[in-house]
């Protein structure tokens, strides 16, 4: 078996280095960093002669709540390569196969949380609120997100014009939590379909699609807004359903964000407190959802790494998929054939995660 190890490390230095304030709101309290290792086992089919092999990789962008310290690869492939995905600088891994037989790659990446919570109670917008250039592109339109029509509509009814950003956002946020079901018969994470959301007044779905419902609206509010892709790791000492350790392979998660001028992006997730409410059967007014509906407007447990923002993103040249909505799970093509990544055990692929205390206490 042919064994190559790739190895990318980010030096402490470069790790502690400042966040600009314009970029992420500051967060509150102190911070308690946790270092996990999240790691993939792929067993590809052996059939067809050739076969290729993307995942998404911890987000290697520092932020004052997450930062990547290394990943490394095993396997028999022909050829791997860690990378970024094309016009992005989002962490990728892609694994080539000629002929049949055993293919399998192991990866690990060595990631760093701390959880991230925004005080909003004393923010005042500036007089003259500025929109960085490079964030303006979270107003605009997309593929999943399209901004006219009932989207826009629907926006004008929730929110009020003259209110300022921050109360358009939790006017927003409330009205998704009110609305929308979380699905467990939904696969995957959801489609993020904003637009045939609203037209068939069906709004219930999976995070994909409850955040993405956030962020749609606040988009055609004119507030800045994003979705983030990533996977729970950790057990959540929010809800017992809010969390996830050891295997992993079933947890990926998305999350959303909006950015305030002269705050930064600030972090929520109604399809969180939506899941609660479904699984524990309990009404939108229990004490402990509106508990959590609070705590959800301005904060991210971080027992989940995040791995991207992309939208409809392109995995490279050699990827027969074209373009793929997000980017949030294993991918695999075997002679242009695209895998059901969807289910682990028919892929194959195991996503595991461990917290490192000392030499590894919890594994």
């Amino acid at each position: 078996m042919k064994r190559r190890d790739f190895i990318k490390t980010i030096g402490v230095g470069a790790a502690l280095l400042p966040i600009a304030p314009s970029v992420f709101a500051h967060s509150t309290g102190p911070t308690k960093w946790r270092s996990y290792r999240l790691s993939y086992q792929v067993t590809l089919p052996s059939t067809g002669k050739h076969a290729h092999l993307w995942l998404p990789l911890p987000d290697t962008n520092d932020t004052p709540y997450q930062f990547t310290q290394g990943s490394v690869w095993s396997g028999n492939a022909k050829s791997a390569k860690f990378y970024t995905l094309p016009q992005t600088d989002f962490p990728a891994f892609h694994a080539e196969w000629n002929g049949s037989g055993e293919r399998q790659v192991t990866v690990s990446s060595i990631v760093k949380t701390a959880d991230r919570q925004v005080d909003l109670e004393y923010y005042r917008a500036p007089a003259k609120a500025v929109i960085p250039d490079i964030i303006k592109r979270y107003q605009q339109s997309t593929q999943q997100i399209p901004l006219d029509g009932i989207v826009r509509k629907m926006a004008a009814t929730i929110t009020k014009e003259s209110n300022p950003p921050l109360q358009k956002a939790r006017e927003i946020y409330d009205w998704v939590v009110d609305n929308a079901n979380y699905d467990m018969g939904v696969r995957g994470r959801g489609q993020g379909n904003v637009k045939e959301m609203l037209a068939n007044e069906n709004l219930s779905g999976k995070c994909a699609d409850i955040n993405g419902l956030f962020v749609g609206l606040a988009r055609a509010s004119g507030i800045p807004a994003r979705k983030q892709f990533g996977i729970r790791i950790n057990e959540s000492s929010l809800n017992k359903n809010l969390g996830k350790f050891g295997d992993v392979s079933t947890a990926q998660h998305c999350r959303a964000e909006f950015y305030l001028a002269g705050l930064g992006w600030v972090p929520v997730d109604p399809a969180d407190v939506c899941e609660v409410i479904a699984l524990e059967g309990l009404p939108r007014n229990h004490e402990q959802i509106a508990t959590l509906r609070e705590k959800l407007f301005g904060a991210w447990e971080m027992n989940w790494v995040a791995y991207n923002h992309g939208e409809n993103v392109a995995l490279g040249q050699n990827s027969k998929a074209g373009k793929v909505p997000f980017f949030l799970y294993p991918h695999a093509e075997i002679d242009g054939h695209q895998l059901d990544n969807l289910d682990p055990q028919a892929f194959t692929y195991k996503i595991a995660s461990a917290l490192l205390v000392g030499t590894g206490a919890k594994l």
